[in-house]
């Protein structure tokens, strides 16, 4: 059995985009954050694939999972709750891109 495990590309604090991928199968990734830029708030730790385990593979190497916070306002146009209202979402590394502030700015209501 492997254990290999992939080094975390990001830390707290990081600014990060949501990939826009459509693998076949099984996704943890939910539709309405993909392209969306957010904000790692903590490592949760290296974990095998779920989304390869779905499809017969083994999901190796491990990834890091991070807990990264979306202002909700920037997520949904006509979201009338408080500015500082965040969803986190956990996430695999392979998910996501490295962003930068100023894209966290400008929004992500594309």
């Amino acid at each position: 059995m492997s254990t290999e495990t992939i080094p975390p590309r990001f830390g707290i604090g990081d600014t990060v985009r949501v990939k826009s991928l459509s693998p076949e199968g099984h996704m943890r990734t939910p539709w309405y954050i993909r392209g969306k830029v957010g904000v790692i708030g903590g490592l949760m730790g290296s974990y095998w694939n779920p989304e390869e385990s779905a499809m017969g593979r083994d999901g190796k190497p491990d990834r890091m999972v991070y807990h990264v916070h979306f202002d909700q306002a920037r997520l949904w146009p006509d979201y009338n709750g408080r500015e500082t209202d965040q969803l986190v979402v956990d996430l695999q590394d392979h998910w996501l891109d490295i962003a930068s502030p100023q894209e966290l700015e400008a929004g992500n209501l594309s």
